[in-house]
């Protein structure tokens, strides 16, 4: 097997949403869980590499990420892409500029873009400036993030405190006059010995027009939106059964530990229609065992799975969240909910849920891990940056969702399991 394309993702959830970016647009796509130790037996077009390396510290981003460039360069792949997320979920002492500036010399490469543009899901970069619909990333819900508090939209600022080498900006002006513009762009920027440029884009048209101007660079970073137009760099076109899976079986269930504003609306909305739900309280980890609050949860939702779908979740609003990082701190309450989680999704999975949604990276990270998965089959889109994928979980099927916390319609709980 030789691959086109090598993907690093730094979480779960975005690494699932790349892969339907590159599906939906032709490319026969595996994302694994964490680096493989072998070679995959399967025709491929691009492997996407999944990472929990959004938060941890620097130096282990990078240690792990080179770890995953040498296994994608090891399989063929003639370009690679660093995805990170399209809210540019890094602060000041973040990971997004030493893992690019890592990667880039590892490739030999002189050049390379970031933006995390993706218009079809409200994300968009205008004179530098990350816009989450229309309001500038720093006066979104963002702001109160709690691992990665966004209180500057100037990405060019952002990126520039946590890199080595100069960032420039290719602006909307150059965006609009096509793709020979931007190398023209490209070259000048080199020319004035910057080595990253942030990329203005506000509609998906954009993204098209940027794509060919990207097709001899070893290294392109940015969020999943960017990638639609890589395909095509390869000659690849979309194909109406790159995303077929295999037909769902067994109870479905929802995990949640996001506290986002688009999460806390979907609870809310599964809330109204009469949903059955279980609420996990981080602070009772300080009272009780992990393994007792699991086997009260599993109790609580065993005789309700052969009537519906059942949600357990975690989130809260950004004062319920400062609450319970004032008590038990910032990474010990976020280890504990993940943990809890995730043992909570490989009950679910044993007491016969094949249908299961599960919303927020960190979370979505520690449930993958739970159900043992290390490769996962790529499906229909949900809603855009979520599609179905497909995994075998002790040889049994489980067709399972990697949400983003800020992605999806308020109706996601409900809608997601009629499009299988």
């Amino acid at each position: 097997m030789s691959i086109l394309l090598g993907c690093i993702a730094d979480d779960f959830t975005g690494a699932t949403d790349l892969a339907n970016n590159l599906v939906r647009n032709g490319m026969r796509v595996a994302q694994t869980i964490g680096i493989p130790q072998h070679a995959l037996n399967t025709e491929l077009d691009a492997v996407v590499v999944a990472l929990k390396s959004r938060n941890i510290e620097p130096e282990a981003a990078i240690a792990q990420s080179l770890e995953a460039l040498e296994y994608l360069l090891a399989q063929g792949a003639q370009q690679i892409f660093f995805k990170y997320c399209s809210t540019f979920d890094s602060t000041p002492k973040g990971n997004i500029g030493p893992v690019t500036e890592a990667l880039m010399a590892a490739l030999g490469a002189d050049f390379t873009i970031a933006t995390p543009a993706f218009p079809d899901n409200g994300r968009s970069v205008f004179k530098g400036y990350l816009f989450v619909g229309d309001q500038l990333l720093s006066e979104s819900g963002m702001r109160d993030h709690p691992l990665t508090p966004m209180t500057d939209a100037n990405l060019v600022r952002v990126m520039q405190a946590q890199c080595q080498n100069q960032v420039g900006l290719i602006e909307y002006q150059t965006i609009l006059a096509g793709a020979d513009a931007i190398s023209s762009r490209i070259a000048d920027l080199k020319a004035s010995n910057a080595k990253i440029a942030i990329v203005d884009a506000v509609t998906k048209d954009d993204l098209y027009r940027i794509a060919p101007a990207l097709k001899d660079l070893p290294l392109i970073t940015g969020g999943s939106g960017i990638a639609i137009g890589l395909p095509s760099n390869f000659g690849l076109q979309a194909h109406p059964t790159s995303s077929q899976l295999p037909p769902a079986s067994g109870y479905r269930a929802i995990v949640s530990g996001s506290c986002s504003q688009a999460t806390n609306l979907q609870v809310e909305r599964f809330k109204s229609l009469g949903g059955e739900m279980y609420v996990v309280n981080p602070l009772e980890l300080n009272e009780k065992s992990t393994e007792q609050m699991l086997q009260e949860i599993l109790t609580w939702a065993k005789p309700r799975l052969p009537h519906g779908s059942v949600l357990i979740y975690s989130s809260a609003s950004p004062d319920q969240v400062k609450e319970v990082q004032s008590q038990l701190g910032v990474q010990a309450a976020g280890s504990a909910i993940e943990n809890l989680l995730g043992s909570v999704a490989k009950g679910l999975v044993a007491l016969g849920v094949g249908q299961l949604l599960v919303a927020g990276g960190e979370t979505s990270g520690a449930c993958v891990k739970a159900l043992g998965i290390d490769q996962m089959q790529i499906g229909q889109q949900i809603d855009p940056g979520v599609p179905w994928c497909y995994a075998k979980v002790q040889n049994k099927p489980l067709h399972l969702a990697l949400k983003s916390g800020n992605f999806g319609a308020a109706d996601f709980f409900t809608s997601a399991f009629s499009k299988l």
